[in-house]
């Protein structure tokens, strides 16, 4: 079950972000780090998403499960990622976390 929500927080996010008018350019984006749910872009800039749902908050908010260590790992992924496609320095980029409970999607922009 956790899984089929996983998979559907992402589909949410990723509509939620279409409707924003991102440019989805990745999803799922793996690498030997880790991995990026997802890449889109906000204008020019590139923004690396990490999505994270519940269906109620008897455990807290989703986004509380970003810590310290996940922003860390995220950031690596994001490195790899851009220095893979040459894009290292050369664009401005951000981290933002969806956080989805049941129906209601925050979006936390500059998130770490």
């Amino acid at each position: 079950m956790a899984k089929i929500l996983g998979i559907q927080g992402e589909t949410i996010a990723k509509e939620y972000l279409q409707n924003l008018k991102y440019k989805i350019v990745k999803l799922n984006y793996k690498n030997k780090i880790g991995e990026i749910d997802i890449i889109a872009k906000d204008g020019d800039v590139l923004v690396f998403v990490e999505v994270k749902a519940r269906q109620s908050l008897k455990f807290g908010h989703p986004r509380e499960a970003v810590n310290y260590h996940k922003q860390q790992k995220i950031r690596n992924v994001a490195i790899a990622y851009l220095k893979y496609n040459g894009l290292y320095e050369k664009i401005p980029i951000r981290f933002d976390v969806i956080d989805i409970v049941g129906d209601v999607v925050t979006h936390i922009k500059n998130a770490f």
